[in-house]
């Protein structure tokens, strides 16, 4: 099987949190950056990890990452938004068969998840691979096959890989209620999530 590198994109500037950081929210007794990290290792694929070059989360969330065998990428640009980060990604990738962007605040996917995903994109390497919601609605991870790192290289803004899977024919995993979409970006969000679990 060739392989597969996971992208945690995690250099942005929790904006909308409003001075706090969301992925140093806690998700069953680990910070969101942690269990993403962990949950991305226990698949068996080697992981990245975007980080900001500086700014107050750079030092923090670094610390997260401490013994769990990923790889930080420290990025000059964070500021450009998610672009950024898959353009470090697609660098670091190389060669490898495809790249699977999990991002870390999605509190509900499961290491299953990513395993399940990762088998159905062995099967069918060339094509994109996207987690969705029980009724089919896209979400994420994402897995981008080889032959898209050119493009994802070159991406701008904060758009991400939307442009690049524009025309793709795009094969959906619907996973188990609304977590491939639950995605926590405010105080709000987070209160909202904890409230119904």
């Amino acid at each position: 099987m060739e392989e597969v590198l996971i992208l945690i994109p995690a250099a942005g500037a929790s904006s909308r949190m409003r001075g706090t950081d969301k992925l140093m929210e806690d998700v069953g007794g680990e910070t969101a950056l942690h269990r993403a990290a962990r949950i991305a290792r226990a698949s068996g694929a080697r992981v990245f990890v975007t980080l900001p070059e500086s700014g107050p989360h750079s030092v923090p969330r670094r610390a997260e990452l401490s013994g769990l065998e990923v790889r930080a990428l420290p990025i000059r640009d964070a500021h450009e938004g998610m672009a950024a980060s898959l353009r470090a990604g697609v660098a670091a990738a190389g060669s490898a068969a495809g790249l699977m962007v999990l991002l870390p605040d999605m509190p509900e996917i499961t290491d299953s998840d990513l395993s399940q995903m990762l088998a159905a994109f062995a099967a069918q390497p060339g094509k994109v691979h996207r987690a969705a919601a029980e009724d089919g609605t896209p979400g994420h991870p994402v897995i981008f096959p080889r032959r898209l790192f050119v493009e994802l290289s070159v991406v701008t803004g904060d758009v991400g890989g939307r442009r690049v899977m524009a025309g793709e024919e795009v094969v959906l995993h619907p996973l188990p209620g609304q977590r491939a979409l639950m995605d926590l970006d405010t105080p709000e969000d987070w209160a909202a999530w904890r409230a119904k679990g």
